[in-house]
C-alpha cells in the first residue's frame, strides 16, 4: 500500500502535469494569522494543496480533512486495502488524461472520491506527522480548501516565501539537534556493549574496533581488497531490530568489498569462504554520525551483522 501511495504522490507533484482547474469556488474561511505558528500552517497547508492540485477535482475534501487528520495521529489509512490499487490505477489514469498524456483511445474510468480523499489524505498525513507539532491542522486545512477554491488567499507570495524559508531552517535545526542528541546516545551504548562483549569467550577485536565470532569455519580462500563477493547475511540494531536481510529475501548478495561499510571490508577479508561469522560493527565503522539517511539505521549505532560468505565471484 505504501508503494502505491508514493506513486500517486510523485504523480501528483511531477512536472509533467500541468495544474488542472481548481474545485469549486466555496465561501473561504479565513483565520488569524498573527503568530508564526499560524503564517508557518497556511504556508504548509498552501503548498500541500498545490503539490496535489492535479487531483483536486477528484477528492472529497471532508474524506480528505479526515485522512490528515487520522494519519497525523498515527492511525491506520482509513481506505481499505482492497481499495488502494483500484483507487489509485483510476486516479493516476484521470490525472493522465487531463494532462494529454494517456493513450487516444483509452477509457478514462470513473472514481470514487471519498476513496481519492482517504488514499491521498493518508499521504499527506504521514508527511506532515513528523512536523505535527509545529503546526495547527485546522490552520493548514483552511489553507488547503482556500487554495483549491482559487480565491484570494490571506498571504502573498513573498510572505509564502519568507515564511517557508524560516520554517524550513527552523525545521533543519530541530532535525540537527535531535540527530546530534541521538547519535552522542548511540555512541555511549554501543561503546558500553563493546566493552562487554569483548569479554565474551569467543570473540575478537581487531585494531579498528571491530568485533567477531566465528559461527562456521570455512576452508576457501579469503577475500583480497576491492574482490567482489557473493554473501547471505542479517543485519540488526543491538536491540534486535533486524534492518536488512538477505534470508529475507531469499537470494544472497553480490558487491564488491569497495562498495559497503568499512566494517564489513574489514570483516569479509578476515573470512575464508564458507565460513559464518557474526560481527558487531562500532558506528565509526558503519554509518557513522549521519546514520542511513532516513532509514533505520540512526548515528553513530553499531551493528551486529550474520554472514555467510559464499564465494569470491571475481
Amino acid at each position: 500500500m505504501k508503494a502505491l501511495l508514493r506513486g500517486v504522490a510523485v504523480m501528483l507533484t511531477t512536472g509533467v502535469l500541468a495544474a488542472v482547474a481548481a474545485v469549486p469556488a466555496v465561501a473561504q474561511d479565513t483565520v488569524a494569522l498573527d503568530t508564526e505558528r499560524a503564517r508557518a500552517s497556511y504556508m504548509v497547508g498552501h503548498d500541500v494543496a498545490r503539490s496535489i492540485a492535479a487531483a483536486a477535482q477528484d477528492i472529497d475534501l471532508a474524506a480528505f480533512e479526515r485522512a490528515v487528520a487520522n494519519a497525523v495521529q498515527g492511525g491506520e489509512p482509513l481506505i481499505e486495502d482492497s481499495q488502494v490499487p483500484v483507487t489509485g490505477r483510476a486516479l493516476m489514469m484521470r490525472i493522465a488524461a487531463r494532462a494529454g498524456r494517456a493513450p487516444a483511445d483509452a477509457e478514462v474510468p470513473e472514481v470514487d472520491k471519498q476513496q481519492v480523499g482517504y488514499l491521498i489524505g493518508s499521504d499527506v498525513g504521514r508527511s506532515l506527522q513528523p512536523m505535527k507539532d509545529e503546526l495547527d491542522l485546522p490552520i493548514v486545512l483552511t489553507a488547503v480548501r482556500a487554495t483549491f477554491a482559487g480565491g484570494e488567499l490571506q498571504m502573498t507570495e513573498a510572505e509564502f516565501d519568507a515564511t517557508r524559508e524560516a520554517f524550513a531552517q527552523k525545521m533543519r535545526g530541530q532535525f540537527e539537534a535531535r540527530m546530534n542528541a541521538q547519535a552522542e546516545t548511540n555512541r555511549a551504548e554501543g561503546a558500553k556493549f563493546l566493552a562487554v562483549n569483548k569479554q565474551e569467550k569467543g570473540v575478537f577485536t581487531t585494531p579498528s574496533g571491530l568485533q567477531y565470532r566465528v559461527l562456521r569455519q570455512g576452508s576457501g580462500p579469503r577475500p583480497r581488497p576491492g574482490a567482489r563477493v557473493r554473501v547471505n547475511y542479517e543485519g540488526k540494531l543491538l536491540d534486535g531490530t533486524v534492518f536488512d536481510s538477505s534470508y529475507e529475501r531469499g537470494e544472497p548478495t553480490e558487491f564488491g568489498l569497495d562498495q559497503v561499510i568499512a566494517g564489513w571490508t574489514e570483516g569479509l577479508m578476515l573470512m575464508p569462504v564458507g565460513a559464518k561469522y557474526r560481527f558487531w560493527i562500532p558506528g565509526d565503522l558503519a554509518y557513522g554520525a549521519k546514520g542511513s539517511g532516513g532509514g533505520d539505521i540512526g548515528p553513530n549505532a553499531t551493528l551486529v551483522f550474520d554472514v555467510e560468505l559464499q564465494a569470491i565471484v571475481e
